[in-house]
């Protein structure tokens, strides 16, 4: 697991890579993660529960997209068209049409913070920010569940792919996530190696860390062997073929679409298939105050639909759709009203998330907002009733208590309720 390779107590993470960084350069190196990492599942134990979270920063239009008014004063130019599923989504969206028999739109979102900051942690975490209190994000809580799962995994359970995440708070740094771009490179630890030379030099080095350790010079001598020996342990394992993209054939990487996102998700599907517990993917640029329905016709909606769609389709034929949740959501969405400038602004109060594979039920849409999309009908959901919802969809205990470093009690999900009719 990958609490083999924590950092020490009192370690920062930074301080870990360059640790990585250092021994690669002094071990010599001849590993290329970004080129040398394919894990076949059949090697790996199956049915391992897996979350990928598809992460929108900036807040998306959900009224564009999974919730539309067409024919109001609101609504926009975009159409809705039918689906596998029992729902309507954006004409825009014709791959994920497809698939939405897979999916479920939670259209009843409300949630209070509609600053970019505060509300990326919100929706990360269950939790508004708090200066006394450091909250562990979904990735995070997630992996710290499931790793115990999965003794056989060797490379990092959470891994964020091609932005950053929010990180462990108090659970600590070794459920911290592990950033990769999307061709799946580890900056500062581009490594080749030859077997006898590096065994040679891990020798050599030993020697030279072992006489300082015995001279009593204190513990972090001993603190920094350790953390050179998980780094040799994870140069070398063969897991991490998992980050190595550029092994899928040309139709798949085409499939998925050759960008950052498209490259990204496919990597999040070869880290599932690795036993990965939670890997995020990032696609940014929703923040759209300005000219919003040209940005998402001609550049966000067809690398979205290209790489979701693809993505849920290659789990489900793989068999991994039904231990793997995936979830689309960003910080908040916009603004109903259309502004002067052909865009639309922060709005937290009414919006979609969508979620499916685990034990989510697809096909449907989970509550509703008014007819020009300015408020919830009936139930609203937050984020800690999401997450509570994941959770359950992986089999986690909602009874699972964690405590903080200052030794407050903190319920798992932040006491959120499960959103039933997600389920059945």
């Amino acid at each position: 697991m990958w609490s083999r390779f924590a950092p020490p107590v009192g370690m920062d993470r930074r301080h870990f890579l360059s640790h990585m960084a250092g021994a690669s350069a002094l071990l010599g190196s001849s590993l290329s993660l970004g080129h040398s990492l394919r894990v076949h599942a059949d090697t790996l134990k199956k049915n391992h529960k897996s979350c990928i979270l598809l992460w929108m920063g900036g807040g998306p239009s959900s009224m564009d997209i999974w919730d539309l008014k067409p024919g109001t004063d609101n609504g926009g130019p975009f159409k809705a068209i039918s689906t596998s599923g029992d729902v309507q989504i954006c004409e825009h969206m014709p791959l994920m049409a497809k698939q939405m028999h897979h999916m479920s739109i939670v259209r009843s979102m409300s949630t209070r913070e509609a600053d970019h900051n505060r509300g990326r942690y919100y929706m990360h975490t269950g939790y508004v920010p708090d200066a006394n209190v450091d909250y562990p994000s979904y990735g995070s809580v997630i992996a710290h569940e499931l790793a115990s799962q999965r003794s056989e995994l060797q490379i990092p359970p959470f891994v964020s792919i091609g932005g950053a995440s929010e990180g462990p708070g108090f659970l600590g740094m070794s459920w911290a996530p592990l950033g990769v771009s999307s061709n799946g490179r580890i900056r500062n630890l581009e490594m080749k190696l030859e077997n006898d030379r590096l065994t040679q030099r891990r020798i050599a080095l030993e020697l030279i860390e072992n006489s300082f350790i015995a001279q009593n010079r204190g513990a972090v001598l001993e603190d920094h062997r350790k953390v050179q020996g998980k780094t040799f342990d994870l140069m070398t394992s063969s897991q991490m073929k998992a980050f190595d993209v550029d092994k899928e054939p040309e139709e798949a990487k085409e499939r998925y679409g050759k960008n950052n996102f498209g490259q990204g998700c496919l990597l999040a599907r070869r880290l599932v298939e690795a036993g990965v517990p939670f890997a995020e993917v990032d696609l940014g640029g929703w923040d759209n105050h300005q000219g919003i329905f040209r940005t998402l016709e001609n550049d966000r909606l067809p690398v979205l639909d290209k790489a979701m769609s693809a993505l849920v389709e290659d789990l489900s034929q793989r068999g991994l759709l039904e231990d793997t949740c995936i979830v689309w959501m960003g910080e908040f969405a916009r603004t109903p009203r259309i502004n002067a400038d052909a865009g639309r602004d922060h709005w937290a109060k009414a919006w979609s998330v969508v979620v499916g594979g685990g034990a989510f039920a697809g096909g449907k849409a989970v509550g509703a907002t008014n007819a020009d999309g300015t408020e919830v009908v009936g139930e609203p959901y937050s984020s800690e009733d999401l997450m509570a919802s994941v959770c359950h969809a992986l089999g986690i205990s909602l009874e699972t208590t964690f405590t903080s470093k200052n030794g407050r009690p903190m319920k798992i999900a932040n006491s959120g309720k499960v959103i039933k009719d997600l389920f059945g």
